[in-house]
């Protein structure tokens, strides 16, 4: 088959069409996947410059989450069929194949059907992201679904018109909660403001922590979804009201105000939607698998929708990644097939 194989880390450069082997369906419960489109994410940036979870395995084929057609089952696959259509985040960390190629295998706890109102495209622009969203907004495998916009009456949502930015914002606002958010142009200001985001803020022209106390009357918002880290971060600390959440995407850099969050009894939380592949965790493969499923539901019925801001072929591979470091995506990247 056809896929991106990198043989070593990088600039964009790695990024080669090459012919590679078919994976094959080793394990009874796995559904072998004809991709028709790849979704583009930081993280694959990330893991093409830095190196994979797994690093000594090579070649290495990125791209955690597609859509596609499901061609083969093991024997003990019970929910899929061939021909069904589906949508799923797995793979591309290292260990085993991921979605810039023409075929991948995957568990089958791991893949939904894909929305029915969506092309392949949209389809595979949502997994990593939407399930990311859905987490980081307070659901940790319990009951109800996003238990602590329960109670939210103001969220902030960092970089709104990125990838998981735009899909939290609509969740956010289904759920009845008022939405902040930073970006940076006006063009982007009218892209979450059209998502239903009450007050976006450009972070390039102003200052957002007083933007925020101002907007909720100098006490802060109940919860803040951070998808920047570093100094966002910490700052964030003081835009969120005392006893309120905090959930961030990244590492916290080793001079994080931590006394100042303590002192707000902030409640803070990581987000990796990735633990369940990396550790190992079926039940939490089913329960991001149960995500997506209730994500197709609200798609279908028109309460959600996932923004393509550009497609490339798979070949194009290092023009797509060039493209989401320039900063200026509204929505996703997509490999298409």
């Amino acid at each position: 088959m056809k896929a991106i194989a990198i043989t070593e880390f990088g600039s964009t450069d790695v990024l080669k069409l090459q012919d590679v082997p078919d994976p094959e369906i080793e394990a009874n419960d796995e559904v072998k996947i004809q991709l028709r489109a790849a979704s583009v994410n930081p993280i694959d940036t990330k893991l093409r410059q830095r190196g994979t979870f797994f690093p000594d395995r090579l070649p290495a084929i990125l791209g955690c989450d597609g859509s596609g057609i499901v061609v083969e089952t093991g024997s003990a696959v019970q929910r899929l069929k061939v021909g069904d259509e589906v949508y799923f985040c797995y793979g591309g960390l290292g260990d085993r194949g991921g979605c810039y190629g023409e075929y991948t295998v995957v568990p089958e706890v791991a893949v939904a059907h894909k929305p029915k109102s969506l092309s392949f495209v949209q389809a595979a622009a949502l997994p990593l992201a939407v399930i990311t969203a859905w987490e980081a907004l307070g659901d940790r495998g319990g009951v109800p679904a996003l238990n602590l916009l329960s109670t939210a009456q103001t969220i902030l949502v960092h970089a709104g018109a990125g990838g998981v930015g735009h899909l939290a914002i609509q969740l956010a606002q289904r759920f009845g909660a008022k939405v902040a958010t930073t970006i940076s142009s006006p063009a982007k200001a009218k892209f979450v403001e059209r998502l239903g985001a009450a007050l976006a803020i450009n972070y390039t022209t102003t200052n957002w922590v007083d933007a925020i106390l101002e907007w909720t009357g100098g006490i802060g918002v109940d919860i803040a979804l951070d998808t920047v880290g570093g100094a966002t971060f910490s700052d964030t600390f003081r835009a969120v009201r005392p006893y309120g959440s905090l959930s961030t995407l990244l590492e916290p850099v080793a001079d994080t105000p931590w006394k100042l969050a303590r002192q707000r009894n902030l409640l803070v939380q990581f987000t990796l939607m990735l633990t369940p592949q990396l550790l190992g965790i079926p039940s939490a493969l089913a329960h991001q698998r149960q995500i997506l499923e209730q994500v197709a539901t609200l798609v279908d019925r028109g309460d959600l929708q996932v923004v393509v801001d550009k497609t490339f072929p798979l070949g194009a591979a290092a023009d797509a990644h060039h493209y989401l470091s320039q900063r200026l995506v509204q929505g996703k990247v997509v490999l298409v097939f």
